[in-house]
């Protein structure tokens, strides 16, 4: 498996990249990385699946990284690593796969590692569960060590951030999951009860009582959630929704 250090201080990537040979065999380190744009140049270059990313940077924090992507090419997974435990919440909330604390421990490293790899695997299942049969009723997403099947006509909505999303189910219920919004997209693309209203929903038709047109508009949902809507598709919605004429 790819993967790329980014990191302003030297010493760091040399005794990560060490501690990678030694500890980590199945990793190949394919670029090492003085500050963001080098790394975000190297992510499209090498298309690795895992990134080293230290947090502290000159110029840009590490916690900026996804701002230089679409949601479409975010296809690798985050482990941060850093000096101070202070970012840890909001490592987590832009979904990493750990968090790593320097000097890094080369048991901690194998364990993160580790965990990456488990995600990977339930990653791949959840895509083989969900493509399985071109008509569905339900979808297979990852959590922890497990997956969840979700029944689609449960799902009220799904909103992105970034490289996550969370679905909101109609038992008021909700799930964060290790995906972003198109993923979601790919998958439920062929059934004609989701649409992407906005680039960061997806709704369940079925689940929306009214629809406002203006200033761009908004859906309201049977339980009185507001979803925006962008310009650009409010016509697909007009063409979704059947108008009795008087």
């Amino acid at each position: 498996m790819k993967a790329i250090i980014i990191d302003d201080e030297k010493r760091a990537r040399v005794s990560l990249s060490l501690l990678l040979q030694e500890y980590c065999k199945d990793i190949e380190l394919v670029a090492e990385c003085e500050n963001l744009p080098e790394g975000v140049k190297a992510i499209r270059k090498y298309k690795p699946e895992l990134v080293l990313l230290d947090i502290e940077m000159p110029g840009y924090s590490g916690l900026e990284l996804l701002d230089f992507f679409n949601e479409n090419e975010i296809d690798f997974s985050v482990i941060f690593t850093t000096a101070y435990n202070e970012y840890a919440i909001q490592a987590f909330k832009l979904s990493a796969i750990d968090y790593l604390l320097k000097p890094i421990i080369p048991e901690e490293l194998v364990q993160a590692v580790a965990r990456f790899e488990k995600y990977k695997s339930q990653q791949y299942k959840a895509l083989a569960e969900n493509m399985q049969h071109e008509n569905f009723e339900k979808i297979a997403v990852p959590s922890g060590n497990s997956l969840i099947l979700l029944n689609l006509a449960e799902i009220m909505y799904i909103k992105g951030e970034g490289a996550y999303s969370e679905v909101f189910m109609t038992d008021k219920s909700k799930h964060l999951v290790s995906r972003n919004l198109k993923n979601f997209e790919d998958i439920l693309g062929k059934d004609k009860r989701f649409m992407r209203t906005h680039k960061s929903y997806i709704i369940n038709f079925n689940e929306v009582s009214s629809y406002n047109k203006s200033d761009g508009g908004w859906l309201v949902l049977k339980n009185n959630t507001t979803i925006p809507v962008s310009i650009d598709k409010g016509s697909l919605i007009m063409e979704r929704i059947q108008i009795v004429k008087r």
